[in-house]
């Protein structure tokens, strides 16, 4: 009697856990079915949407930037022509005048210049009021025209999100500080307070602070890399020419200290622009995690971003008269590319 009671149970078990999975296969999972059309339909009109109008922003900015431009090419052109206009009319004066004043020279005897000595002072006048013409910004195309937020921060966003397939950058073993070691992919630099052996007289090699370059330097178009920097309270990144200081202890070797060095810097919570020992703060709320190094050799711009908020920490301008290096500093933990 009980084991049949125990195998009435154990049907009756099976039979509910039956019904209860045929519910699911006829009701639930169908109808999840259709949440998930639903849902993906309206993810997808959620994107179109905010593409659309990511898109409509882009034409605006777009329109606006270029009539912006348009409108300093007319200012400039127009006051190149002024110019022009000025400048011939001058030339025209002092023309006539010397050809009167050589006419005075040969015709005149030394009565007849006496008696026209007042004449000839105020004509003569005339050429001592037009200057000298002088460089004016006035005559320049004003590349202030095109700075813009909006496009700073999209185009520095759409650049650092096309890394992917791109040419990988790699830490230059041979420049390695005595306090770094560097990881087998050649991608993480790790700091020790103690000093590994190795050759100091190898002329690529810093000696004494806790710097490192890449492989190879950049020397044309726009290149960019990004280098996570969540494990480290002390490090810089940046560029550098290969003429940057590489022996002593001297304030010159720092990166950022010397006139072939531009780093952003952060020792604690203190962050900064460095280069040729002037550092500019930067107020930031929270330390980025990861940060993205953007260099345009044709426009001239250094920038720093944080790929996480979308937010420039930093833009430098500067026209990069040979190729430079990517460098890096640690002096606490470890950075990665």
């Amino acid at each position: 009697s009980m084991s049949q009671n125990k195998l009435v149970e154990r049907c009756e078990r099976i039979q509910l856990q039956s019904a209860a999975i045929a519910r699911h296969v006829d009701e639930v999972l169908p109808a999840k079915d259709q949440g998930v059309l639903s849902a993906a339909s309206a993810a997808r009109e959620l994107v179109i949407q905010r593409l659309l109008l990511v898109g409509k922003a882009c034409e605006n900015e777009e329109q606006r930037l270029l009539e912006r431009v348009h409108a300093e090419e007319e200012r400039a052109h127009q006051s190149i022509l002024t110019q022009q206009v000025h400048w011939t009319e001058a030339l025209h004066k002092l023309g006539a005048l010397r050809t009167y004043l050589v006419d005075m020279i040969t015709k005149l005897d030394d009565q007849g210049l006496l008696r026209a000595e007042q004449e000839i002072f105020e004509r003569t006048e005339v050429a001592e009021g037009i200057l000298e013409p002088q460089e004016s910004l006035k005559l320049n195309f004003n590349q202030t025209c095109v700075q813009s937020p909006l496009l700073h921060r999209l185009w520095a966003c759409a650049v650092l999100c096309c890394l992917t397939g791109s040419q990988e950058i790699h830490i230059d073993e041979k420049t390695l500080s005595p306090h770094l070691s560097l990881s087998e992919d050649k991608k993480t630099l790790t700091f020790s307070p103690k000093k590994a052996k190795v050759d100091l007289d190898c002329p690529e090699r810093f000696d004494h602070w806790p710097n490192a370059l890449a492989t190879a330097p950049f020397h044309s178009g726009v290149c960019a890399w990004k280098v996570s920097v969540e494990q480290s309270c002390a490090y810089k990144l940046g560029v550098c020419y290969s003429s940057v200081p590489r022996k002593g202890s001297a304030n010159e070797g720092r990166l950022g200290f010397n006139a072939a060095s531009w780093v952003f810097s952060r020792y604690d919570k203190e962050f900064r622009f460095l280069h040729a020992g002037q550092p500019q703060p930067v107020e930031l709320i929270k330390a980025p995690a990861e940060i993205g190094v953007l260099l345009d050799f044709a426009g001239g711009e250094l920038l720093f971003y944080d790929p996480d908020s979308c937010a420039i920490l930093f833009s430098h301008r500067q026209a990069f008269l040979e190729p430079v290096y990517p460098v890096f500093a640690v002096a606490h933990q470890s950075i990665s590319l």
